[in-house]
């Protein structure tokens, strides 16, 4: 592991989002095989993904960004947690304000966004979604490996790398059930195998990209390290709960996809304890 600390932090911060891109992928896969998917599997699949990125954004970035503002001995050292986490759910209600989208099982009439341009297909605003979702998850990654800039060889690097490395885990895996949660109703509703299948992985693409860029911002001004680890944070959280928890619980699956979600936090929070 010690080998990873003389790459540069953005390239780490590349490969680590092209490895959460790749389980996008794979969780996109199954469409080749099935043409359904079980509607119990996939909101114990959402409920999961939902617990992986609460707990991913406490120990992973919260925690973190407070650590980092006791360290330069703030007496507010809070207040950039605070700030940058407002501003991250923010960043992502503008994002939802700006750009049309479609949740999942829901008719076109529902879009949320601008007026829908003509030509923009349910398929297109269904992919739309899912990328919103993304985004925050490739910039937490990003910041997370940025983080390594402000510590170079010291004795402190390791855990971060390590941390780092545990939330790209549990992005990755929570990724899968993403994939097909996109690409298995397309297909559904008619898409081909393989339509279905690219718009479920080229979803995550955004993953890689807000990945460097979460980790050139950080580097660049290594001041702003805990207001964008809070700022990751609340775009994740206002993803979770205007998507991730509503979705999986509008099936009449609720105690699955919260047990499911309690499954999901626990596994996280174990992956950032025994990485970090």
């Amino acid at each position: 592991m010690n080998a990873l600390l003389s790459f540069h932090p953005a390239l780490l911060a590349l490969f680590a989002g092209l490895f959460t891109w790749l389980c996008t992928i794979i969780g996109s896969a199954p469409v080749f095989l099935f043409k359904q998917v079980n509607r119990k599997f996939l909101d114990a699949m959402m409920g999961f993904a939902a617990g992986v990125m609460i707990a991913a954004s406490f120990w992973s970035l919260l925690e973190p960004s407070l650590e980092f503002g006791k360290a330069n001995g703030d007496t507010y050292y809070w207040l950039p947690t605070l700030i940058g986490f407002l501003l991250g759910g923010g960043f992502l209600r503008l994002v939802d304000f700006v750009v049309p989208h479609l949740h999942l099982n829901k008719p076109i009439e529902e879009a949320e966004g601008p007026p829908i341009k003509k030509g923009l297909s349910k398929s297109m605003l269904l992919f739309l979604a899912i990328t919103i979702h993304n985004l925050p998850e490739g910039l937490a990654v990003g910041v997370a490996f940025g983080a390594l800039a402000t510590l170079g060889d010291s004795i402190e690097a390791m855990p971060v790398l390590m941390s780092a490395i545990g939330l790209t885990l549990g992005i990755g895996l929570q990724n899968m059930p993403e994939g097909a949660a996109l690409s298995m109703p397309l297909r559904a509703e008619g898409k081909s195998r393989l339509s279905a299948f690219l718009y479920g992985s080229f979803s995550a693409i955004v993953e890689p990209i807000g990945a460097v860029i979460g980790a050139l911002f950080v580097i660049s001004m290594t001041s702003i390290l805990p207001y964008a680890l809070a700022f990751a944070a609340g775009a994740m959280i206002f993803v979770v709960v205007e998507e991730l928890i509503p979705e999986s619980q509008s099936n009449g699956n609720t105690d699955l996809s919260t047990l499911s979600l309690m499954l999901g936090f626990a596994l996280m929070m174990v992956l950032d304890v025994a990485f970090g």
